[in-house]
């Protein structure tokens, strides 16, 4: 099963109206993986045995018999969940994530996990311990990261929408180099129990589609209270299917004069049409400034490293995941099974968090960045209060090779200019398809004051509606 010209909803009338059944369902997709994703590398673990729930109910669960694919660091019981890591490869969870006992209780099917950067540090998935994955736009490109494998996975037409997390972007990056949409919910809005912890203050899991009603669709199922996770709002959520299907007429769309000057020529054109598509139909467009766009980059990766290494002290080594051989002592233990489990990505942030939170730099570094932080927020708060959404580009420019940007850390980290702000404000933010430059997709981001998930919806369907990006096959599948 092929998904590049299917939707949540054409394949729920197929299976309410027995045109295929959920188990032939799963047996297609699995199938088509493991073919597709040869070129790809888009997967960890495919479930060959993957089958649908029991006693399925096509009328009250639109997920019913539907395969999502889960990123590897989503914990689900009882199939193997890595982080893509060398230090994790064995570990076998006994529990569900929240969210994976939510889309159960939907009775979604589960075919697998997919590829990432390890423990999610990355923006191009190449940090992985099996392999790097490859854009389905052109295999020789990355997929953005670190929630590539989820991206390519759904862009190849190989599920028809897939669980990420996002921690500066690792949704929408990604979506946007991979031509579909992809959504982090505000901060609080879906349960963080069983993901696997990166940036505790910035980590959302959220959801990846070519459609956006599918997204909409998931996030209706994940999103909401959970007693397990004390960071979740008990807000009402509400049905994100009924912000589709409207227009724009008044909505003040607010565009950031500093995320615009970081993109020119092809790119610049292609995200001005989109906002003057909003303009046409009736938006009020303003300019905007973020004056600390500036100050974005330092202040995440100060902030994000240090609950990094603070989380990654629990790999040791001792508990579960990899042990090194010859080993003298307990010290030796540790320092060798993290020493060899680790990659280099995930130990240079170690690094940095380590010496931000040490007595002598605290107050210089982590306690300077998390004032600065304050300061991003507020930008955002005085934006809201005279418009509805922020608009922009999604990146600075479209996906770029494999193996070009690997060596250079800083200009990595510069990949993530224009989407670690939202994480840092805990707003809600997505990426949906803008158009093709020089051949490759790229994104129209768009963000929201918080717990306003229903105007990027709006927003994004409005766009998709009218550009039908959808349609287009991923040119590195056609043959």
């Amino acid at each position: 099963m092929n998904y590049l010209n299917e939707n949540i909803d054409s394949l729920n009338k197929k299976l309410q109206d027995g045109e295929i059944t959920a188990e032939d369902l799963a047996k297609e997709t699995v199938k088509n993986i493991k073919e597709t994703d040869k070129k790809i590398n888009a997967w960890i673990t495919v479930d060959e045995d993957a089958k649908p729930a029991e006693n399925l109910d096509f009328n009250k669960n639109k997920l019913a018999g539907i395969p999502i694919a889960i990123k590897d660091n989503i914990i689900t019981n009882g199939m193997k969940t890595t982080a893509a890591s060398h230090i994790l490869y064995n570990y076998m969870p006994v529990y569900d994530a929240t969210v994976i006992s939510k889309l159960k209780k939907a009775q979604a099917t589960f075919v697998g996990k997919t590829n990432m950067d390890e423990f999610a540090m990355g923006s191009s998935t190449e940090h992985s311990y099996y392999g790097e994955t490859h854009n389905p736009w052109n295999l020789d490109k990355v997929p953005g990261g670190s929630s590539g494998g989820s991206a390519a996975a759904v862009a190849s037409g190989e599920v028809i929408a897939a669980l990420g997390s996002d921690t500066g972007g690792s949704i929408r990056q990604p979506a946007a180099f991979n031509g579909i949409f992809g959504i982090k919910p505000t901060y609080g809005r879906v349960s963080r129990w069983g993901l696997i912890a990166f940036g505790s203050s910035l980590d959302q899991i959220g959801v990846m589609s070519k459609r956006v009603k599918d997204s909409a669709e998931v996030l209706n199922v994940i999103a909401g209270p959970d007693e397990h996770d004390a960071t979740v709002s008990e807000k009402e959520v509400p049905d994100y299917t009924s912000f589709l299907g409207q227009d724009v007429k008044g909505l003040r769309v607010a565009v950031p004069k500093e995320y615009m000057d970081a993109v020119d020529g092809e790119m610049r054109e292609v995200i001005q049409k989109q906002i003057d598509v909003l303009k046409d139909a009736g938006a009020i467009i303003n300019e905007v400034s973020l004056p600390h766009t500036k100050y974005v980059v330092p202040t995440y990766y100060i902030v994000a490293s240090s609950e990094a290494s603070s989380n990654l002290q629990r790999y040791d080594g001792i508990r579960y995941g990899y042990r090194a051989k010859d080993t003298k002592n307990l010290l030796d233990v540790y320092v060798k099974s993290r020493s060899e489990g680790f990659g280099d990505e995930v130990k240079r942030r170690i690094m940095l968090g380590s010496f931000a939170l040490s007595a002598g730099a605290y107050d210089e570094f982590f306690k300077k960045a998390a004032q600065v932080r304050t300061l991003i927020c507020r930008d955002f708060e005085k934006i809201f209060e005279e418009n509805d959404v922020i608009v922009g580009p999604t990146t600075t420019e479209p996906a770029f090779g494999i193996g070009e940007e690997i060596s250079d850390p800083i200009k990595m980290y510069n990949n993530d200019l224009l989407t670690i702000s939202a994480n840092l404000a805990g707003i809600p933010a997505a990426s949906v398809p803008a158009g093709l430059v020089d051949g490759m997709p790229a994104g129209l981001q768009i963000m929201a004051k918080r717990f306003d998930e229903g105007n990027v919806f709006k927003v994004a369907d409005f766009i998709e509606r009218n550009n039908k990006f959808y349609e287009k096959t991923p040119t590195g599948m056609e043959d």
